[in-house]
Parts: structure tokens; sequence; C-alpha cells
């Protein structure tokens, strides 16, 4: 008889009395995930006392099981007790998949908690799916595994990445990456409350002071992106994106290219390594489309592309595709769009 499956796994994540949208598009997709494996979706909550409130909330968005542990020594977040109670949990329960949000913590934890249990861990994908698997060399098939799927190689592939180790299938994704189901708040699911037993040695790390810096941009909450790549040609050319952005109300986005040049803050970089947006109308100039930003902006509505190369791999997402200067073609549109208004 086969062993039974565990369950899918979301580590939640919270910061100032609310959860973080990264846990719940994760509890979103693990839900989706686990409809397809006839599993449950269950939580693991970390924290003080004060977390307990968050738990209705995880029922709504598709929770069955949140495995709660509060501690006053939980919060603030420190890696070494999280990831004891964690193995401790996963060695108790065996998960089939877990995952993080690709955040500060999640990338402290999740290596952590992965290195213990030697299981694999696939970093930053940006769509998971079940399929089943085949191994090439040793002819070994695999059922109902899951599908990790991110860019590589600088964003030159699409990798899909399939964990045959011992489970949990652990991953990390980035906030903005999968796309947050609507609440559902007659759902009810079940709390098991999780024994908190630390040593001297697992509290070791003491938070002396924490300081907080909230970002002067909106990118995830944009309805209108104008974003400018390594073809705007520098920073002070960079003027022309914010003249647009400012024109159609919108905010400025850029691609990895252009803020390594350092023209633009890191803040408004879209893409894999960014921002993943989904604004009504998204207008790309001087941006050549790798991978990596396609990943980030290809689910907007609407897409207008403006490059001198007409074989840029942007115009492939593109709904609109406009094979120009961006320096003729950007003045044009602002003029064109305030005659209208």
């Amino acid at each position: 008889m086969a062993e039974k499956m565990g369950n899918v796994w979301v580590f939640i994540e919270h910061e100032a009395g609310k959860i973080a949208d990264v846990s719940l598009e994760l509890v979103s997709k693990a839900r989706e995930l686990a409809d397809q494996l006839g599993l449950k979706v269950e939580a693991l909550l970390l924290g003080d006392e004060n977390v307990e409130k968050f738990v209705p909330t995880l029922y709504s968005y598709g929770c069955d099981t949140v495995f709660m542990a509060c501690d006053k020594r939980l919060e603030p977040f420190t890696v070494l007790p999280f990831a004891k109670i964690i193995m401790q949990l996963i060695l108790e329960h065996k998960p089939n998949i877990l995952m993080f949000g690709a955040t500060m913590k999640g990338r402290e934890l999740a290596p952590r908690v992965a290195s213990e249990k030697r299981c694999g861990l696939t970093a930053d994908c940006t769509e998971l799916k079940i399929d089943d698997f085949e191994d090439a060399v040793s002819k070994v098939s695999y059922k109902n595994k899951l599908m990790q799927i991110r860019p590589a190689f600088g964003g030159n592939i699409i990798a899909t990445i399939v964990n045959t180790w011992d489970d949990p299938q652990m991953v990390t994704v980035r906030e903005g990456v999968m796309k947050m189901g609507a609440a559902d708040p007659t759902r009810k699911g079940e709390v098991v409350k999780v024994p908190v037993e630390l040593s001297d040695v697992d509290t070791v790390v003491k938070v002396l002071e924490r300081v907080r810096q909230d970002k002067e941009v909106d990118l995830k909450g944009a309805q209108i992106i104008v974003a400018g790549g390594y073809g705007v040609g520098s920073k002070e050319n960079f003027k022309l994106i914010r003249d647009l952005a400012e024109a159609l109300g919108g905010e400025v986005g850029a691609s990895r290219a252009a803020v390594d040049a350092g023209w633009i803050d890191h803040d408004h970089q879209v893409g894999q390594t960014g921002v993943t947006v989904r604004p009504r109308l998204y207008i790309a100039c001087g941006i050549s489309g790798s991978v990596q930003h396609t990943a980030g902006m290809k689910e907007s509505k609407k897409i207008i592309a403006i490059n001198t190369d007409p074989n840029a791999p942007i115009f492939s997402v593109a709904h609109y595709s406009i094979v120009g200067d961006l320096n003729v073609v950007i003045p044009q549109m602002i003029k064109a769009f305030k005659a209208k208004a």
C-alpha cells in the first residue's frame, strides 16, 4: 500500500499586526494545488499571543488547518526558534509541499529548514503546477510531483525543477507572483496549538533594534505603469518616463538593466528580481524584454511596447507594438493624451 501523501503547507509571515500579502497569495495557490491532489491546506503561524487574530483570515483564504505556536520569545522574528518549531512539525506531520515567501524572513528561514531536513529547495519560482515526471536516467516514474518553474542562467531559459528527494517539496515565491484569491468569510477550519519548547541556545540571538522604512512607490497596486529600460539611454533621459507616467496618472517602473545602471532606485524594478505587477496598462519603453522582466509584467491587461528593434522579445508579449525612438514617440503620446484630456 502506498504511503499516504502529506498536505500542502504555507509559512505565514506577518508584520505590524498584518498578514503579509505574499502569504495570502501562497495560501490561494496552495488551495489550488491541494484541490488537485485531494489534500488539505495547512498554515504555519508562529508568533506571540496576538497572532490568534489572524486565524479567521487564513480560513477565509483557503486554509483547512492552522498550526499555531504562541510564545513571546517568537516576537520579533529570529530564525533559530522558528526553524526548530517548523522542523519538529515537519517530522511529526510529514507535509508534501511547503511554501515560503521570498522575503527577508523567508530567505533566511527556508534554506535553514531545507538544510536540516536534507530536502530540495527552489528559490524565486514564477509558476507552480502538479504533473507526473519520469527520471530520464533511472526511468523511475513519479506521480503528482510539484513542477517548480523559474528563470535560470540569467533569465535566458525557463527551468522546470522537480524534487525527487524526501518530502517536503520546498519553494520560495516572490510577492505578487501568485494571484491572491477572493476571501470567503464563511469558511471554517481547525486550529492545532503547538507547544513551544525552546532552550537558551535556540534564543541566543537577540534583536536590539528594528528600523523599518516604507517604500516610496507602490507598483503592485498601480493601475498604470510606465517602465523604462536600458534603451532609455541615461539617468537624465528617464525624465521622459516620469513625464509620461505623470501625464497618465501612473507610476514609474524600470527593468533590472536600468536599475543596475544607477538610473533609478530598486523599488521601481519590475521582474523576477523586482516586483510582479498586473496593472490595467503597462507601457514598456526601451525594454528589450528578457524572460526575467516579462515574468513580472506579462499578466498586465494591456501592454504597449516602444523599441527601436523590431525583433525585441518584448513585442512577443505586447498587445500594441511601436517600433520607433522613444525620444520621439513619448512626447507625441503625452501631447496626444493632453489634447484628448
